[in-house]
């Protein structure tokens, strides 16, 4: 069934775009992520025009994001506070990502900036998240039963001033990279299109040492707010959110989140972060492919928005 987009003005499969929304869904409430990272470029593979692409995707993480917030809220694993404080450095650095996004989209830089974006973020965190995964999965198998955090135990980020406590993850530590890490997660969700919860969920658990019990839901509802800051601000401001697209891909993304969560109780820690890894390297590979391949059409008849005013 075709149905024609608005703003990215081009007709699309109805169901596969709802596919596409369920099946990043379901792994927003797997993995604790926003799914942007690997719906945006979807998007674009199938023909969406990136500047759309990215803009509209902010929507869709936030409709997956709040179905998966409410499955954690309800079991009580959120620290709200924690949230809070990283949803507001989250919201400021999404208003320095909508000013960069519309000035590379009067510059014409923009696509070439995302896909860039993509191969190097998507490319590093997935290595390292690879080869932490299949350590500790030779760990286990080995029999070595991995150290608990001990109370008193701390790294570097634990001796830097402007201390808060968070009861709920029993966390006495600096807010300076708290916010660092929200605010840079803010901007990138929205030049990018991603929820950044494949960065935040590990930067939780390594740097902070927050309890695996309430990453996930913490992650998430950071980036259901700052999301929301961000579909708020593209619409105002770059005027590239499609509301159809977005309806569509918001539908199946609320339905995918509901098992996704169900699921993520059933598998481990190493195997889910196995799991995660290979899908952003997957993503990161396919952007460096289409950026070394030469394409069939070497010019481009796109117009810069804002280049006639």
């Amino acid at each position: 069934m075709q149905i024609y987009l608005p703003i990215a003005e081009l007709p699309v499969n109805m169901f596969m775009i709802f596919g596409m929304g369920g099946a990043v869904g379901f792994l927003s409430g797997l993995f604790g992520i926003g799914g942007g990272f690997l719906l945006t470029p979807l998007l674009i593979f199938s023909g969406i025009p990136p500047a759309v692409s990215v803009a509209t995707v902010t929507s869709q993480v936030v409709a997956s994001s709040a179905s998966g917030v409410l499955a954690y809220w309800r079991r009580g694993a959120i620290d709200m506070k924690l949230a809070f404080v990283l949803m507001l450095a989250g919201i400021a650095g999404s208003a320095l990502g909508v000013w960069l996004f519309e000035l590379l989209q009067r510059l014409g830089q923009l696509d070439l900036v995302i896909s860039l974006s993509y191969v190097t973020f998507l490319g590093t965190i997935g290595g390292l998240m690879l080869v932490e995964s299949l350590r500790a999965i030779q760990r286990r198998r080995g029999g070595a039963v991995p150290a608990a955090r001990r109370p008193g135990q701390h790294n570097w980020i634990h001796g830097l001033p402007f201390k808060m406590r968070f009861r709920r993850s029993k966390l006495y530590v600096s807010v300076i990279p708290i916010v660092l890490l929200g605010g840079a997660i803010g901007f990138l969700g929205t030049v990018l299109g991603i929820g950044g919860g494949f960065m935040m969920v590990p930067a939780l658990i390594y740097l902070l040492r927050v309890p695996t019990s309430v990453v996930i839901g913490t992650s998430l509802m950071q980036i259901l707010f700052t999301m929301a800051a961000a579909t708020i601000l593209h619409a105002i401001g770059t005027q590239t959110v499609d509301i159809v697209l977005a309806l569509i891909l918001m539908v199946g993304g609320v339905i995918g989140a509901q098992f996704g969560a169900r699921m993520g109780q059933k598998l481990r820690g190493d195997q889910l972060r196995l799991l995660l890894a290979l899908l952003v390297l997957a993503v990161g590979i396919r952007f460096a492919v289409d950026l070394l391949v030469v394409p069939d059409d070497l010019y481009s008849l796109a117009v810069v928005r804002g280049a006639g005013s």
